[in-house]
């Protein structure tokens, strides 16, 4: 359908390709990744026609149609309502029912046969192309992707940059494109969006390409990993967990390819230095030499995975309790978004929190930062020194500041060398500390930002969609930073790899109210699963005000005693399956040491060996976390009876 041959680009000096060849076949789901800078969405805007290449070349079929999402389409503004600009996708039928209503407006004065003629022809050609169901169609992708019915009559102007990237993406999914390209979708899309829009391609007919730092996004979505590095394309046959795996195995293959032919480099030189000057070895030497000259070079192994190796500190831990809301409601005019809700954070908590756009996500975190007014009450606690990261802080950064000087201005106490070390860590290396925050991009001014909020020494950080605009290396930067942390955080994301990694506690706000699920990401979604599947009602940890009791017949006395038995059964469950979750965290622990072993790491049949046994005990945790919540409920009810009277 599409081949890239041979194909060159060069920006200033640098090569972004060189001698490049990718070839897309119809239905190929393809996720395009690398390092920023690498050339990712460059290689769209060629591909799309907009750039063009310095030498080889970019064929395509005569029926491939290619649709581009890029960050361009952020500024697209138009009075027509969201519903229209996505029906532009339709353009043949649309212009198919305008002569429609031509041709029945003349009828109306003059019903001649052959305009009967031209309506019969017009209505079947817009039968042909579905035509009747465009507007369900828009409909339904427009909801899909976050909108409310009543948005759909809402003139595009109306909503925000990210909201338009929306209807755009709306657009090119009805346009049904032989060829789909997509530079970072996730970035304006919220968690229930972002399965939405997985769902969807999963049964998308064409071909698509897809540049993504969201893991789990690529996971869901490709059959196929092209890696652009060294200003080359590399294809792998799976998804992004079957690429890490496979690059690990050609990095290895390629690191002994390396160190062989070093060492015979090293054997030919010493012969070649041994017996130069010796007339009667004066062939063998030049044979030696030309071999030399004629070999194919094998390149080292570069070690891209950059680590966070400095501890973050602060001077002083906060108090048990963090910060407490308490009977807090929030109105917006006519909107609520928050009704008598409570929650609260403890010192070590870290919590993400998600759910779609709208429920009130980054309201609740300026509610909680103190620069969001509210009714109910605020609790501060002892020693509290926070700190807030959010998109709209970049332009806080002075522009005129070099990125090591940004930093020294940032409140630590930390030396040159210390920072330059922090930096580095953040994938600004040697010479780039010295780079004016003007000159950088957005994915780079959002590295320095984190940097300078992680050193702030604060014990309490707010981060409010933290790995927008960075790439997967410097996500993972991130996901070791804040492993390392040992303060307390708030975090909205709808990266589930990203908060999966690093939340142990997470927050969603559902009927006005905030609520709180007491464990991991991936522990949460197993855990709405069951609830969306109408299983057992599972507990959630609601942070509400006590409920008064209500008045009721007393028991008598047996049946108090029997209920009392039953709780104390109950309760004797409960600490068993406590201890047995405390046995199966540890073993997990256990054979996590054992996959970070690069022994078992080596050695294929014992890494299968030990990602089956991590599995079997990750399924055992869940279904004994699941059984541990359905005591803890009957706990509570028994307990509420027992109050009751």
């Amino acid at each position: 359908m599409l081949a890239i041959n041979n194909l060159s680009y060069h920006i200033g000096g640098r090569a972004l390709y060189d001698g490049a060849n990718l070839h897309i076949k119809p239905k190929d789901k393809i996720g395009l990744i690398g390092l920023n800078g690498t050339g990712k969405s460059t290689l769209l805007r060629l591909i799309n026609g907009e750039y063009q290449p310095d030498g080889g070349e970019i064929t395509k079929a005569n029926d491939c149609t290619i649709g581009f999402l890029n960050q361009d389409l952020l500024s697209f503004q138009s009075d027509d309502s969201i519903l229209n600009v996505a029906m532009q996708a339709f353009e043949e039928a649309l212009e198919i029912e305008h002569k429609i209503e031509k041709v029945l407006k003349k009828m109306e004065t003059d019903y001649e046969d052959k305009l009967v003629t031209q309506l019969t022809r017009l209505q079947e050609q817009f039968e042909m192309l579905e035509g009747y169901t465009l507007q369900a169609r828009a409909e339904e992708i427009l909801e899909g992707i976050g909108f409310s019915t009543d948005d759909l009559k809402r003139p595009l102007r109306e909503f925000s940059g990210g909201w338009r990237m929306r209807v755009m993406l709306a657009k090119l999914l009805l346009e049904k494109p032989s060829l789909l390209m997509l530079d970072e979708p996730t970035n304006h899309l919220d968690l229930p969006s972002i399965q939405w829009v997985e769902n969807y391609l999963s049964s998308y007919d064409g071909a698509f390409i897809i540049v993504s730092h969201d893991q789990q996004f690529l996971d869901s979505t490709i059959e196929t990993t092209v890696e652009v590095a060294n200003a080359q394309l590399t294809s792998y046959a799976g998804n992004y967990s079957f690429y890490l795996e496979e690059r690990e195995l050609r990095r290895e293959i390629q690191k002994n390819a390396f160190e062989n032919q070093q060492q015979k480099i090293k054997q030919t030189e010493r012969f070649i230095e041994r017996f130069r000057s010796k007339a009667t070895k004066a062939r063998q030497v030049q044979s030696r030499v030309k071999m030399l000259d004629r070999m194919d070079k094998v390149g080292d192994v570069i070690d891209e995975n950059a680590t966070v190796n400095f501890k973050f500190t602060f001077q002083k831990p906060s108090g048990r309790q963090v910060i407490a809301l308490k009977d807090a409601t929030k109105h917006y005019g006519d909107l609520t978004v928050f009704r008598n809700s409570y929650c609260t954070i403890e010192r070590g908590d870290k919590i993400a929190l998600i759910g779609a756009n709208g429920k009130g996500k980054s309201t609740l975190l300026r509610m909680v930062a103190g620069t969001e007014n509210f009714e109910g009450e605020r609790d501060w606690g002892y020693n509290v020194d926070m700190a807030f990261y959010a998109q709209h802080q970049l332009e806080s950064l002075t522009l005129d500041n070099e990125i090591l000087e940004e930093l020294k201005q940032a409140g630590s106490e930390k030396t040159e060398q210390e920072l330059r070390g922090v930096l580095g860590c953040f994938l600004f290396l040697d010479e780039d500390v010295f780079k004016k925050i003007k000159v950088l991009s957005g994915g780079e001014k959002s590295r320095v930002a984190l940097a300078r909020t992680l050193i702030s020494e604060s014990n309490f950080l707010l981060l409010d969609e933290p790995t927008n605009h960075l790439d997967i290396q410097s996500v993972n930067i991130l996901v070791q930073a804040l492993q390392q942390y040992q303060g307390t955080f708030l975090i909205v994301s709808h990266d589930r790899h990203f908060i999966s990694r690093v939340a142990n506690k997470i927050w969603y706000i559902e009927n006005q109210e905030i609520k709180e699920y007491p464990g991991t990401y991936k522990e949460y979604d197993y855990w709405q699963s069951q609830r969306e599947a109408n299983q057992p009602k599972i507990q959630e940890k609601k942070v509400s005000a006590p409920k008064p009791k209500k008045n009721s017949t007393p028991r008598s006395s047996d049946a108090q005693r029997a209920l009392q038995r039953d709780l104390k059964k109950q309760q004797q469950e409960l600490e068993a399956i406590e201890t047995t979750i405390g046995n199966l965290e540890n073993e997990k622990k256990a054979v996590e040491q054992q996959l970070a072993n690069p022994s078992v790491f080596g050695n294929v049949e014992r890494l299968a060996e030990e990602t089956n046994k991590f599995e079997q005990l990750e399924k055992q945790l869940n279904e004994a976390n699941l059984q541990w919540e359905n005591l803890a409920l009957k706990i509570e009810e028994i307990e509420g009876q027992l109050n009751n009277d």
